[in-house]
Order: structure tokens, then C-alpha cells, then sequence
């Protein structure tokens, strides 16, 4: 009877540990899910307006401790993540992941809303919080532009023949897309652009629109869309981002495009390394 005794409250303070991983699992989660959505929508931030902003992932190897002290470049090395870029927001005080995030734009805003920035880990011990953004090193190994546009809108394509909740708007399943060579070619000109002279937004530096930019590549069709990212090396790290935004989800489908062109662009010396277009089309 002892040794069932024994068992039994071995197994009571097992499913208390457990509640109390589960529950600060959540917390963190929660953290991430609210950077996400407000990276998503456009921000005033230090005087500046962002643009709408694909989501981090989050990567277990960058929750560290909230309570540690050192070397973050060192922590990156010993976590094995291969970091181009690393900053970490520290907060003592915070009670809960709402009011986390509420001194997150209060303070830090200009950090969660850099674009170069595709990965974070959160973790808590009590009141103290660690937010950690990163962007790994370009390691995929990517065909030419052509190659992964074509790559893109087949993925795009698969997306597409699901129906998909993109924020408050529901979409049902659409009719693939086609490729444009046209749409393509300023797809190319504008992610050079961008990686070039290392900037990310949807007007080029001319001020044109991705309107402006499809006329002036000779494209006859209507309504145009766009797409931008940056720091994804794979076009599959592409597409989930922009299925996870509701913006950019709700451009890939939309079913009134029926043409694509879609390129990336590479430039080490820039911010975010690598930057992706896919500009849709209605003929």
C-alpha cells in the first residue's frame, strides 16, 4: 500500500510540473502570436510608418533564459543557430505576456518591426522576459531567379487549392495561376532594387508603385498585387510566412489574379541578405 501511496503522489506532482511547463509554454506563445499581429498590420513607430510585416517563427533555440547574463553571439553559437543578425529585448516587470507586449511597442518597437528579422524565441521566469530576434545565415542552396519564381508559383498554386482564413476574411479554393514574363521581369527589377540599395517597402525608390512598375514593364492587365519579404532562404519559408499574414494571404487568394511573376534577390551587404517579390496580376 505504501509503494501505491508512493506512486500515486509521484504522479500528482508530475501533472502539476507539467501544468506549470504547459502554462508557461502558453505565455510564450501567446508573446509571439501578439508580435506577429501587430508586425502584420501597419504601425507608427519612432516616427516612421512600417509596412505590413510577414510573421517570425518561432525557434526553440532561441528561447534563452530570461534570467541569464552574457554573451549573445555566444549563446547563439552554443544553441547551433548559424545568426547573421541578433538582438534581444530583456523586460523585468511584466506580469503576463498582454502587458509583455504592451511595453514591447511601448519601448522597443523599432526592434519587432525591423524587417530583417525572420525567427524569435520567448521565454519567462517569473517576471523576467527575454524576447530574442534573429535572421540565420543564407543556407539553402537556390536556382537561379527564374527557376524559384516558377518553384514560388507552384507553391502559391498548392496554397491556392485550399480553402483559407486569412485574418477575418475567408477565401474558398481558386483557380491556379499562370506564369508572366512580364510580371516576372519587375518582380526581378524591384527585389534587386530592394537588396541593392537595402531598403524594404512596396514603392521602389523612384516612388513607384507595384502598379507603376508593371505599366512601366509593359504589363497590359488591370488590378495588380504584391507581395514583398526578406531574409527567407527557401520559397517554402516563403509562402508559410505569407499564408500566416492575413494581408498577404489574402493576395495569394484572391481569386480575381490569374497571372504571376515572382523573383528573389541577393545582396550580402544588405540587411536582410535576401529579399523575395511575387507581383499577381488580373489580364
Amino acid at each position: 500500500m505504501r509503494f501505491k501511496s508512493s506512486v500515486t503522489r509521484f504522479a500528482t506532482l508530475s501533472l502539476g510540473l507539467l501544468f506549470a511547463v504547459n502554462a508557461l509554454a502558453a505565455d510564450e506563445k501567446q508573446l509571439i502570436d501578439s508580435i506577429n499581429v501587430y508586425r502584420s498590420q501597419v504601425q507608427r513607430c519612432a516616427g516612421q510608418v512600417s509596412q505590413e510585416l510577414p510573421p517570425l517563427a518561432a525557434d526553440p533555440r532561441l528561447a534563452l533564459s530570461a534570467t541569464s547574463i552574457g554573451n549573445l553571439q555566444q549563446a547563439m553559437a552554443t544553441a547551433g543557430y548559424p545568426m547573421k543578425n541578433v538582438q534581444a529585448i530583456s523586460l523585468s516587470g511584466p506580469r503576463d505576456a498582454p502587458s509583455a507586449m504592451k511595453a514591447i511597442q511601448e519601448s522597443f518597437c523599432q526592434i519587432v518591426l525591423d524587417p530583417q528579422f525572420v525567427d524569435v524565441g520567448v521565454s519567462h521566469q517569473d517576471r523576467e522576459w527575454r524576447i530574442v530576434l534573429a535572421r540565420p545565415l543564407l543556407s539553402a542552396r537556390l536556382g537561379d531567379w527564374q527557376a524559384e519564381g516558377q518553384k514560388l508559383l507552384a507553391e502559391l498554386n498548392a496554397a491556392r487549392t485550399q480553402p483559407r482564413q486569412c485574418g477575418t476574411q475567408s477565401f474558398a479554393a481558386t483557380t491556379p495561376l499562370t506564369w508572366n514574363v512580364t510580371l516576372a521581369t519587375a518582380a526581378e527589377e524591384h527585389s534587386r532594387s530592394m537588396a541593392n540599395n537595402n531598403y524594404f517597402d512596396h514603392k521602389d525608390r523612384d516612388g513607384r508603385t507595384p502598379g507603376d512598375r508593371a505599366e512601366l514593364a509593359g504589363y497590359s492587365g488591370g488590378q495588380i498585387g504584391e507581395n514583398i519579404t526578406a531574409g527567407q532562404d527557401s520559397v517554402r519559408k516563403v509562402v508559410d510566412g505569407w499564408v500566416s499574414s492575413a494581408g498577404h494571404c489574402a493576395n495569394l487568394m484572391n481569386p480575381q489574379y490569374r497571372e504571376l511573376g515572382a523573383a528573389y534577390a541577393v545582396d550580402p551587404k544588405s540587411d536582410s541578405g535576401i529579399y523575395w517579390t511575387a507581383m499577381f496580376g488580373t489580364p
